[in-house]
């Protein structure tokens, strides 16, 4: 049995039918065609396929569509700016070299833009407490805590 559901997602009202088993993030990849949510583990442990819920970082491989329908739902397409701009979370990632393979990286970009949206200068601690849901098997973490701290640098020099 399908269900008719309508997700916002990046701003736009995207309606879709799924069966009530549908993970969000094969939702999101396969039925509306946003592939920048990555699916790691499946188990919720990688944080790969982490997405903002109403503005909260969620788990989409835990997550049944079907229990969002009419949330809003902001995937790392949905970051940047409406004229593609790159939002601070996003520059310093590059600009701090928070990234290799850039598989895990955009669920780290959706975790942090959550973490900096509820505390704006977190300290070196919090950073880490605050990623520590998210898995890299790259970098070693030094320069993606580097880059939580450069955004929230350039989110105050936004503000």
């Amino acid at each position: 049995m399908e269900h008719e559901i309508t997700l916002v997602v990046n701003g736009t009202a995207r309606r879709t039918s799924v069966p009530a088993r549908r993970l969000l993030s094969d939702c999101l990849r396969h039925d509306l065609g946003l592939t920048g949510t990555h699916v790691g583990c499946e188990h919720g442990v990688c944080g790969c396929c982490t997405v903002l819920l109403d503005g909260r970082p969620v788990r989409s491989c835990l997550t049944f569509a079907v229990i969002v329908d009419g949330a809003e739902i902001t995937t790392v397409e949905g970051l940047a700016g409406e004229d593609g701009s790159l939002s601070a979370v996003q520059r310093a990632f590059a600009e701090c070299h928070g990234l290799q393979c850039g598989f895990c990286t955009p669920g780290f970009l959706c975790t942090v833009t959550a973490l900096l949206a509820e505390n704006p200068a977190p300290t070196d601690d919090e950073v880490v407490e605050g990623i520590s849901g998210n898995l890299c098997r790259c970098t070693g973490y030094q320069n993606i805590v580097k880059a939580v701290h450069r955004a929230a640098e350039l989110r105050a020099e936004e503000a």
